[in-house]
């Protein structure tokens, strides 16, 4: 397995997160669908910017426990 980077992850999610790129970077290609099918609606562009900030206050351990599967 592929160990992903939280910082790669917090920085796409802050940056692009209502596109998915962070969910495709993590692997969760069925949430990055529904991110990009729902990105007019700026919900997921405000859902990524939470998520990067979570992605990023966590320990490389934790990270990779919950989100890099």
């Amino acid at each position: 397995m592929n160990p992903k980077s939280k910082v790669t992850a917090g920085v796409l999610a802050i940056l692009v997160g209502g596109l998915g790129i962070h969910k495709f970077y993590l692997g969760k290609t069925l949430l990055g669908i529904v991110y990009l099918l729902f990105c007019w609606t700026c919900i997921p562009s405000i859902i990524g910017l939470i998520e990067g900030i979570l992605y990023l206050t966590k320990t490389d351990e934790e990270f990779q426990q919950k989100y890099a599967v």
